[in-house]
């Protein structure tokens, strides 16, 4: 089949999002074509290039959503009218307020008077649908959403009597970054993406993420009839909570509004929505996705480099403790380091090393307060019976010669902790598993979920039960090693890139074969041909007529027109040529 991949900010480039889990996708279906495309967040992401991508992508097509130039068309006098009717009512559902045209109120009312009034979702589609039918008649809208008739329209809506208070509450500044925002999360309005040579030849829609990325699948699935499918390692809806904190309460309303409002009609639109884990997969359904259509595919790691370290458990040293990940204040290092003090009391023995790679500039103004912080509570300590002459934490990166690679980092302690108090996926977490490491983490997020009853769990920001959990663990080797080996058979059973893809492969066949057929071949009188396009057609081989002996001892009418690559050669059949 040819599969359409959405991607916002990830693959095929060489840094983003959902990028690594894509190329495997790719790379582990290589029997089906992929049409990449793909909406980059920054000229430096489009700068550092793509990954290199595989025969079977097929095609690759390209957007920014950093920077957008205005058509070259102004719109006329009756495509404006339009244009503020469609995002006057979409600002309308945002804000919580009626419609905002006399002619979406006209059509409210009569609905109404007929007994099924029109829901928020359906007046959100509605009107999301109406601005692509006009970008794509009018070549585009992106002057239009940028424009100060669109700031006004979203002005009149907030002040709109019924509109919610944060939002009458919304000033200037706030109106004109709430407008940038949905200009550019509606700038896949304006993409020749749509037609029968781009996203209408493919036969699903893939979207890789939710929020943007799952818009050009809704528009394909609109104009096209394609079917979608939607999968989400961090729900958008979150990450928007979690990314603009200090935003005005006006600016943070308006664009969790949007964002819940896209959530919905993708989980609605989509044939099968697929969450990462049971905790992704609760904020979906909190979003409004049908619990028919959820999956729970979980993410596949790459359980090779680690499989030296998990097949022969042994530890460097039996008193260390290793942290993995990236340094960044989410992961709280700071209760780390006041646990290990705890520890360190009980254990005086006990090493601490701490393993990553500051996140950016906020990551690298952490772990400077974080060595300085170990500096305090763990001066130098060159006298007593356990002096180690220098300090028991080290703040270490991997790739040098003591830590060459992450299995070194997992092998070269008896027990892993996770500190963070937020945290989807814990790919740390199962990489340790891999090791055959046993683990003590903190309860959030997907944690307990891939723990399973294999290491320990305790609450976030609470040293004194981190610390306990350390000391239950380094002072016996026994329940280690059990805990280890459990911690790597549930790894491998669910965490690996082989269920992964082979929980992909089986959904896009469920999806395809319940799809209605949307294009048909003609004869030479415009009638539709039947069984023009047979199965085989999909198969990576060259089918042609059988000969004419063949056809006549009763051999099947179609023949390979070379061998189907196998382990072994197999034998052609007797009479086939």
């Amino acid at each position: 089949m040819r599969i359409g991949l959405l991607t916002e900010g990830g693959y095929p480039y060489v840094s983003g999002d959902a990028r690594l889990w894509c190329d495997r996708l790719v790379h582990g279906l290589a029997q089906h074509e992929f049409d990449v495309y793909a909406l980059s967040r920054s000229q430096h992401q489009e700068d550092e290039g793509w990954i290199p991508l595989p025969r079977n992508v097929r095609r690759v097509r390209t957007a920014p959503l950093w920077m957008a130039e205005d058509d070259e068309a102004a719109l006329g006098r009756r495509a404006r009218r339009r244009f503020a009717e469609c995002f006057g009512e979409l600002a309308a559902v945002l804000c919580g307020a009626p419609g905002a045209s006399p002619a979406s109120r006209a059509s409210s009312a009569s609905v109404a008077t007929e007994g099924a009034p029109t829901s928020e979702a359906d007046r959100f589609a509605n009107a999301l649908y109406g601005l692509a039918e006009l970008a794509r008649e009018e070549g585009g809208l992106t002057g239009a959403l940028r424009s100060e008739a669109a700031v006004r329209t979203l002005e009149r809506a907030c002040r709109a009597p019924g509109a919610h208070r944060t939002a009458r509450e919304a000033r200037v500044p706030d109106l004109l970054t709430v407008a940038a925002h949905l200009e550019r999360a509606l700038r896949p309005l304006s993409l020749d993406w749509y037609e029968d040579d781009g996203l209408g030849a493919v036969d699903l829609c893939h979207a890789a993420s939710g929020g943007t990325a799952a818009l050009p699948g809704l528009l394909a699935r609109h104009f096209t009839g394609v079917p979608l499918m939607v999968t989400e390692y961090g729900v958008r809806l979150r990450t928007h909570y979690l990314t603009a904190p200090d935003a005005p309460p006006a600016v943070r309303s308006l664009l969790a509004a949007f964002q819940g409002r896209l959530a919905a009609e993708a989980y609605r639109q989509a044939e099968v929505v697929t969450a990462g884990n049971t905790h992704a997969r609760r904020w979906q359904e909190r979003c409004g996705a049908e619990r028919e259509k959820l999956r729970t595919v979980y993410p596949g790691m790459n359980a090779r480099p680690f499989a030296e370290v998990g097949e022969s458990p042994d530890c460097v040293d039996p008193d260390t403790l290793v942290w993995v990940g990236r340094v960044e204040p989410a992961k709280d290092l700071v209760s780390l380091l006041h646990a290990f003090a705890e520890v360190r009391k009980q254990s005086p023995r006990t090493r601490l090393r701490i393993v990553g790679a500051p996140a950016g500039p906020e990551g690298t103004a952490y772990l400077g307060h974080c060595r300085t912080l170990a500096a305090q509570l763990f001066p130098d300590e060159a006298e007593g019976p356990h002096a180690a002459g220098d300090n028991p934490v080290s703040f270490e990166e991997t790739g040098g010669p003591e830590l060459p690679t992450l299995a070194d980092a997992y092998a070269s302690g008896a027990v892993t902790v996770l500190s963070s108090v937020v945290e989807g996926f814990p790919v740390g977490l199962v990489e340790a598993m891999l090791c055959g490491r046993a683990t003590v983490s903190t309860d959030v997020g997907a944690v307990v979920e891939v723990i399973g009853g294999t290491g320990l769990v305790v609450p976030p920001r609470n040293p004194r039960a981190l610390a306990e959990a350390c000391v239950a663990l380094l002072r016996d080797p026994e329940r280690r090693a059990r805990l280890g080996a459990a911690a790597r058979a549930r790894a491998l059973e669910l965490f690996t890139v082989e269920q992964n893809i082979e929980a992909f492969h089986g959904i896009y066949l469920e999806i395809v074969s319940r799809a209605p057929v949307r294009r048909g071949l003609l004869d030479g009188a415009g009638e539709p041909l039947p069984f023009a396009v047979p199965a085989e057609a999909h198969v990576s081989v060259r089918w042609t007529a059988a000969s004419p002996d063949l056809a006549a001892r009763g051999g099947p009418g179609w023949a390979a027109s070379r061998p189907v690559r196998a382990t072994t050669p197999l034998p052609a059949p007797e009479g086939a040529r």
